[in-house]
């Protein structure tokens, strides 16, 4: 394709409303929208919705990569490329809490595929999500008790140096551990965004340390204390400051009833509300892996994974079984339906929880996120049940077959 083509179609979703006419592409990004086209090429997507792309800020994994489990350069590579199938074009590539020198090997292997990585390769990593290690082993969740640690500055930067800290865009950590407030501190004057997860802490807590640096909460209601009356919590605090985001992993109403979703929303509103996935890749797993929410427990065998779950039903997946593994969690697109169903939100307010917000939160707002002149060419094309028909990453029309 030309590097200066343009985009037609009858709705076009901007920060301004909703538009008709020519987006022009230049080199990668937005030129602008004009009434006719003038030199260059034309699609036509006239009947079609053209909407920015999703970016999922909090992803281990997902279909045939797994930057957690396998933590590699073909990991990332896997990523990249099934990501766009369901519309993500940009994302954080998500460690978890494990051995430091295994988690500095990925973050390494991670730094080298965003220094490689080239439009043509899919969705576009633009940095890394650090969930953990200073995490709560209370609320541990799924995240591994032995290697949830206390903070510490000297860990922090080690951590820092492996990613390159101009990829450290986001970091979850349990705030009312000891030596929280000097990491938060330091990521605030890094720029790094800073979220409250996997917690024990108090609503006093995140009152005292918001204006450190947190700005919000990773997966929201899960991996927290939650509400009581006399005591709020750090669901509490989520409900109660306004100026503080929510991100919402996968809606699969199994982690996340719709209605306590829905409670949430009403309360912050679209403009404080991330979607995400926090999906892990679970078939690229290296060792036993139980999901107690799903009550099943994966075992890589061979060349798949084999399922057992607690009603002892038994499945085995090979790993070139895509089309199965790609079923295996839900995706960012498949989510984004979910909400629209249990809360009849519009496209507009999808475009603002699962694209805008996220670039906000974590500083890419300047390209990412909204269709607007000098930002990446990064956008679906939808139809108002959210079927994907085509998707660009900076112009470069992807390979959806």
């Amino acid at each position: 394709m030309d590097n200066t083509f343009f985009i037609y179609s009858n709705r076009i979703y901007t920060p301004m409303g909703v538009t008709k006419g020519y987006l022009k592409i230049e080199d990668g990004k937005i030129k602008d929208i004009y009434e006719r086209a003038e030199g260059g090429q034309i699609i036509n997507y006239e009947n079609k919705i053209i909407i920015p792309g999703f970016i999922d800020i909090h992803i281990h994994g997902w279909s045939t990569g797994s930057f957690w489990m396998r933590g590699d350069y073909e990991s990332l590579t896997n990523m990249s490329k099934e990501l766009v199938r369901v519309g993500v074009t940009s994302y954080l590539p998500t460690t978890g809490a494990d051995d430091l020198n295994k988690t500095k090997r990925q973050l390494g292997e991670g730094k080298r595929f965003i220094k490689d990585w080239t439009p043509e390769t899919g969705s576009e990593p633009i940095g890394f999500h650090l969930e953990g290690p200073f995490l709560s082993k209370e609320y541990r969740g799924m995240q591994k008790e032995e290697y949830c640690i206390h903070p510490s500055l000297q860990v922090y930067k080690e951590l820092l140096e492996a990613s390159g800290e101009e990829n450290v865009r986001l970091m979850t950590i349990a705030p009312e551990l000891p030596g929280a407030k000097e990491v938060i501190a330091y990521s605030k004057e890094k720029g790094i965004q800073i979220s409250a997860g996997h917690t024990s802490a108090d609503f006093e807590d995140i009152k005292e340390l918001k204006d450190y640096g947190i700005g919000g909460f990773t997966h929201v209601y899960s991996g927290m204390r939650g509400f009581h009356h006399r005591r709020p919590g750090v669901v509490g605090a989520a409900m109660y400051f306004k100026d503080m985001y929510v991100e919402f992993a996968k809606q699969t109403g199994l982690t996340v009833k719709p209605e306590a979703f829905d409670i949430m929303y009403r309360l912050k509103g679209k403009e404080k509300v991330i979607l995400s996935t926090d999906c892990s890749g679970i078939a690229f797993s290296n060792e036993p892996f139980y999901n107690y929410i799903r009550k099943c427990t994966y075992t890589p065998v061979g060349d798949g994974i084999k399922l057992k779950y607690d009603d002892g039903r038994e499945q085995f997946i090979s790993h070139k079984d895509v089309e199965t593994i790609r079923e295996l969690e839900l995706s960012f697109l498949g989510s984004v339906k979910n909400v629209v169903r249990n809360i009849d939100a519009s496209i507009g307010d999808i475009v603002t929880m699962a694209s805008e917000n996220p670039a906000k939160y974590v500083g890419v707002i300047d390209r990412k996120g909204t269709l607007e002149p000098g930002k990446d060419a990064d956008m679906l094309v939808i139809d108002a049940d959210f079927n994907i028909y085509d998707v660009f990453v900076k112009g470069v029309k992807q390979d959806l077959s």
